[in-house]
Parts: structure tokens; sequence; C-alpha cells
């Protein structure tokens, strides 16, 4: 999918550390289709690659909506578009991608944390009232976005940590028929907690890399064979798959470096992968058909990619 290019149309304040955007084509043609659940690639005008959620209205093909948090401590992709992006910027975009799709089921529990609302705003806003119920938790009301549009909604439940402390997972969850959707967007400490607390259908999307399962992983070097190019290249203990795919291929796609964005997905051809993504589920690993380079390696001494 090729990149194209779109011009920031508004920036608002959605919240404290929340900037909001619109993003339109510069000609006023229409956007790529999308569904909720669906993000988007950027590229910033420094270059970086960072990855947002769709948290518009589907039906308008005339604009992107997206909501960024700013990080002080993260990459520099939020500093670069709370300091730098406005009205008249241009950007360049890939997608609409969608890794966090809404299945039919019967009920859907929606639990957002912080900016983890973004995925979750658009599915609630196109599911039938009575059919779900949203648990929002922020660190304040004024941390919280897109508040005032949530409050209007049936089944909505905020929960600002400074006045009535962390969400009540158990209550939420507990009694809940198994039969229940459950959607989880947020900090990588509500994802686990509501992992341990959830044996139903569980649908996750990640910000940042998952936690560590406490395996070491293969530490030996292997072999990489780039079928398209053909070359062959080694991988040495230490060093990732990525950066050895990089020295032939260099201009191969990739952005987080952590196994989470799914944008240097790569076909497996031969050799069986070894995880370390939080983006396949459990069933694609097993079929080993395709891997996360960025943190991939191999389980045997030479590995085959589409590359």
């Amino acid at each position: 999918m090729s990149v194209f290019r779109l011009t920031v149309r508004s920036v608002v304040r959605e919240a404290e550390g929340v900037l909001g955007l619109l993003l339109a084509d510069p000609e006023g043609a229409d956007l790529p289709p999308w569904e909720p659940g669906a993000h988007l690639e950027v590229t910033l005008p420094s270059g970086a690659v960072r990855h947002y959620s769709l948290c518009g209205d589907p039906g308008d093909r005339g604009a992107y909506r997206l909501g960024v948090l700013r990080e002080p401590a993260g990459r520099g992709g939020s500093e670069e578009v709370h300091a730098s992006v406005g009205p008249g910027t241009v950007l360049g975009v890939r997608g609409p991608f969608n890794r966090f799709p809404l299945v039919p089921a019967e009920r859907y529990l929606f639990v957002a944390g912080g900016i983890g609302i973004t995925p979750l705003l658009p599915m609630v806003r196109s599911l039938p009232p009575g059919s779900w119920s949203l648990l929002y938790g922020g660190r304040s009301l004024a941390s919280m976005a897109y508040r005032e549009e949530l409050a209007g909604l049936p089944g909505v439940t905020l929960v600002p940590q400074d006045t009535e402390g962390l969400l009540d997972l158990d209550a939420a969850l507990g009694g809940l028929p198994p039969s229940t959707a459950v959607y989880c967007c947020g900090p990588e400490g509500l994802l686990r907690a509501v992992e341990e607390r959830w044996e139903g259908a569980l649908h996750t999307e990640r910000f940042g890399a998952a936690a560590s399962d406490g395996s070491e992983g293969s530490s030996g070097g292997f072999e990489v064979e780039l079928r398209r190019s053909g070359r062959t290249v080694r991988v040495e203990p230490g060093r990732s798959l990525l950066d050895a795919v990089r020295e032939v291929v260099p201009g191969v796609a990739y952005s987080c470096e952590e196994g989470w964005c799914g944008t240097c997905e790569t076909k497996v051809l031969a050799g069986t992968p070894e995880h370390h993504d939080s983006v396949l589920g459990e069933e694609e690993r097993a079929a080993g058909t395709s891997m996360m380079i960025c943190v991939g390696r191999s389980r045997g001494p030479r590995l085959t990619l589409d590359l």
C-alpha cells in the first residue's frame, strides 16, 4: 500500500495533553473507507512514523479524525505532533489498517484506559443502545478525551482516578455471560488485569510492547534467505532480524521496533519463526506463515522470507 499525502484541516484540544487532528485530502477527494478499530500509519514532517487510531465517523469520507496523547517520555512522535503540527501541515499516510475489528456478538463490554478510548469510540457509536457498556478510566476528568461526546450515550461509565480510584474490573467482568465480547485498549497494566480476569472472548489493542512472559526465547544466531532479493544474511545473537534484513532491503517497512504495530509483518516461505510480537493471534502464530521481523527470530538454523 502506497503512501498518500493529507493536509491537517484543524487541530483542537480534546483534553489535557490530547490533541485532536482532522486530516483531509488537499483536493477535497473522498478518503479510503474504514471500519471501527482501524488505524493509520502516519509519517510526520521529521520522517518519524507513528500509528494512530481513527476515532471519527466511518461514514464521513471527507476527513479522518485522530487523537494524539502527548507523551514526554515517549519516542518523540507525540511531542512533534503537539509542538509542530498545525492546520496546513502535510502528513504522509498509509492505511487504513484494521487489526482490531469489531466482531459480531450479542453483548459487548468495552474497557478503556486513557488514550485507549480512541479505537473504542467509533465502535460504541456504531452499536445499538442496550447491546454494550463502556468503562472508561483516566487520571482525571480533565484528562479524559471525548468525555463530553460519550456523556450523551447510554451505557457509559466514566471513572476519574483522582476522585473515584481505579476501575473496578471485578465488578464489571463478574457475572457477564461468557458470550460477551470484551474489548480493551489502554496501558499495559490494564490489559494484563483484564486478561487475568476474563476467560471469554477478549479483544485487545496495545499502544506499546507487550509485557514479557519471562521466557528467554532463542538467543542463538541463524541464517535468513531473502527469496526475492536472492541474498542470504546471518543474524548474530543479540542482533535483530530487522537490522540484518535492512542491510539488503533498506526500504523494508517498519515502525515501532517493539512488535506491536504490525508494519513489518513479513511472509515466511520456509522455516519456523519464533514470535515475540503482540499482533498475531495464537492460530496465526501456530501457522507460522508470517512474522514481525522487528522482534521475531527463528526456531531453527534457517528462515526463508518473502523479501
